[in-house]
Formats: C-alpha cells, sequence, structure tokens
C-alpha cells in the first residue's frame, strides 16, 4: 500500500466519526428536542471552527488532524466544518429519512469511491474521478437507500434516486467542497420527491 492510500484511508476513518455525532443528535432529540439537538450540532461545529481557526489564522500544527489534511486543504476549511455544517441544514431543512439517507450516502457513498477508486480504478470518468470508483459509489449509496427504506416508511424510488443525485454531483465536484453540496443536493432532491409523490 502507498503512504497515500493509507492517508485517505486515515481520512476516511475520520469521516466515519459523523456515525457517532448521528447517535449523539438522535439521542439529545430523544431526550430534549429537536432544537437541543441542533444546538449540540452548531456547539461541535463551533469547535471545529476554533480549530480551523487556529490552523489557518494563527498557524498552528495540530498534531492528529494535520497528517489527514489534503494538500488542497492545507490553506483552506477542512472538510468536515463543510459536513457538520451539511447535517445542520439536512435535519433542519428536510424529513428525517431523507436526511439521514443524504448523510450516510455522503459518508459511505464518498468513502467507498475513494479507497476503491485509488486502489482499483484505472479508467477516467470526469476529471480525478474513476469508473470503478463511480461505480462503488453507486452501489454503495443503493445499498443505504434500502437500508433507509427498510428502517422507515419511505417510497423506496425516494431514496434510490437521491442515490444516483448523489453519486452524480460527488462525481462532478472538484473543487467545492462535497461534503457540503453532496448532502444538501440529494436531500433537497429527497424532499422534493416527498412532497410530490
Amino acid at each position: 500500500m502507498t503512504w497515500e492510500f493509507v492517508h485517505e484511508i486515515g481520512r476516511k476513518i475520520i469521516h466515519l466519526t459523523i456515525l457517532i455525532v448521528l447517535a449523539l443528535f438522535f439521542t439529545i432529540k430523544n431526550r430534549s428536542g429537536e432544537q437541543a439537538a441542533l444546538l449540540f450540532l452548531v456547539g461541535v461545529l463551533i469547535i471545529f471552527l476554533i480549530l480551523e481557526y487556529s490552523r489557518l489564522e494563527l498557524k498552528l500544527k495540530l498534531p492528529f488532524f494535520h497528517q489527514f489534511i489534503r494538500p488542497k486543504e492545507q490553506y483552506r476549511v477542512y472538510g468536515v466544518v463543510f459536513f457538520l455544517t451539511s447535517t445542520i441544514i439536512c435535519f433542519a431543512a428536510f424529513d428525517t429519512p431523507i436526511a439521514l439517507a443524504a448523510l450516510l450516502m455522503t459518508t459511505f457513498g464518498d468513502m467507498m469511491a475513494a479507497i476503491i477508486g485509488n486502489k482499483y480504478g484505472t479508467t477516467m470518468l470526469f476529471r480525478s474521478k474513476t469508473v470503478v470508483g463511480f461505480g462503488a459509489e453507486l452501489l454503495t449509496n443503493l445499498a443505504v437507500a434500502v437500508a433507509i427504506s427498510l428502517m422507515f416508511t419511505i417510497n423506496i424510488y425516494v431514496p434510490i434516486i437521491m442515490a444516483f443525485a448523489a453519486t452524480i454531483t460527488e462525481t462532478m465536484v472538484d473543487e467545492l467542497d462535497d461534503n457540503l453540496i453532496v448532502p444538501v443536493v440529494s436531500g433537497f432532491i429527497g424532499q422534493i420527491l416527498i412532497f410530490l409523490i
């Protein structure tokens, strides 16, 4: 394994910490209500904004996160800030199944696309994205769609269309942060479909 591949796996493992944040969000929501849970997410976001201020404005090297920052993120805001922002938007604007589907597709779909695409992808699809990575992400997002439709009373076609929207959006985006655009776009499409169906 190359050092870059090991770093990519490390970056994606950090992204899995969103599952802990989601578990805490639902625990707080069940005990204290949705506003308290959203305030918790905003509090976590503020912590990361302070860390980013220390890294970007004060030029401090943060011991753990510094080694997992991509070269393109070295002088701009780290993806976790965008992911937390999109998490707040999703839970504030979308129904719970839609928000959860959008966030889980972003987490697992992106992870599988990066790991499998970097390891096995040779045929380029669009910019730095490979056909293998696209396929891995789509299959992962479809698996999330099926899981969400089984967990919630939701028309299976809604999360399936979201899976395609998330995968296509992820593939088309290079400079914009996918942690923000993918869940917001796929969640928006899913919520509109809920209204229409």
